[in-house]
């Protein structure tokens, strides 16, 4: 006899039931307690745009209603919105955007809702299958979002944050210290969520660097030279580099051709790039 991989509706925090549906890698945050803390992370301000990504049940969303009074959130399972907004009523006023949110263009967003050079805040718990991929596409906007505060697997959070020499040190955390700030803030239980997944996750706050701070000249060179030399993690650079930059130019930028890629700082990476890229 199979078993349905979803627990019979439960009653969240904001007041209505729904069932997490597998294919969309819906975790329900419903701790309190955790709830209080992400708000509290997020400080919201007068004035402040915020955008919800995966609003889900409106654990995270009605709490910030209260304290921010508005709210745009972008939701694609449909079957939730008739009670977000139903819910919503009594907390504050939610602006409900119905699609994927990488389909989402931040930029136009932002220029929409806090007008042409606004930005926007960016919170949410992003689904464990799509986090990286959410991750890079903020980043493709990132002029256009002053801060993120995303709830995560607890192992992509330690992989964003990391340095060079630590084992988990690799493409996430270059990509993504190179264009902003990321500080961990605190763990969060699989009993949080209903229904529990299998790991721990952790709250990550990321701030977009200023663009006159962000040294890389080239993205797409950046990209395919961090892409080259962490797929091949176990080779030295000489050997995971071929085909894209010679020792010479290696040696030019700072970098150790015999080195492997988990030992070079950010720094080394841009300026390698950008000497390819003839910057």
């Amino acid at each position: 006899m199979s078993t349905r991989f979803t627990e019979p509706a439960k009653t969240s925090p904001s007041g209505f039931s729904a069932e997490a549906k597998k294919h969309l890698g819906q975790n329900f945050l419903h701790d309190t307690t955790v709830i209080a803390k992400i708000v509290q992370a997020l400080d919201p301000k007068p004035g402040d745009v915020i955008v919800e990504i995966g609003p889900g049940q409106g654990a995270l969303t009605f709490p910030l209603l209260r304290r921010h009074g508005e709210l745009t959130a972008i939701e694609f399972d449909r079957d939730l919105h008739a009670p977000l907004q139903a819910a919503a009523r009594e907390h504050g006023t939610l602006h409900l955007v119905q699609g994927d949110v990488l389909g989402v263009d931040f930029s136009a967003l932002a220029a929409e809702l806090a007008g042409t050079g606004g930005q926007i805040r960016l919170v949410g718990n992003l689904p464990y299958n799509l986090s990286s991929p959410i991750l890079f596409h903020a980043l493709d906007h990132a002029a256009a979002v002053r801060d993120m505060h995303f709830m995560l697997q607890k192992e992509v959070v330690e992989r964003m944050a990391a340095g060079p020499g630590s084992k988990v040190y690799g493409r996430l955390s270059v990509m993504l210290q190179a264009y902003c700030t990321v500080t961990p803030l605190f763990i969060v239980p699989p009993g949080a969520f209903r229904p529990a997944p299998k790991v721990e996750s952790a709250v990550v706050r990321l701030v977009p660097r200023p663009a006159a701070e962000v040294e890389v000249g080239d993205r797409r060179d950046f990209a395919n030279v961090v892409r080259a030399a962490f797929g091949q993690r176990r080779k030295t650079l000489r050997n995971a580099l071929h085909g894209v930059a010679d020792s010479a130019l290696m040696e030019a930028a700072g970098v150790r051709p015999d080195a492997r890629a988990e030992q070079v700082e950010v720094a080394a990476f841009v300026r390698l790039a950008n000497l390819l890229g003839g910057g």
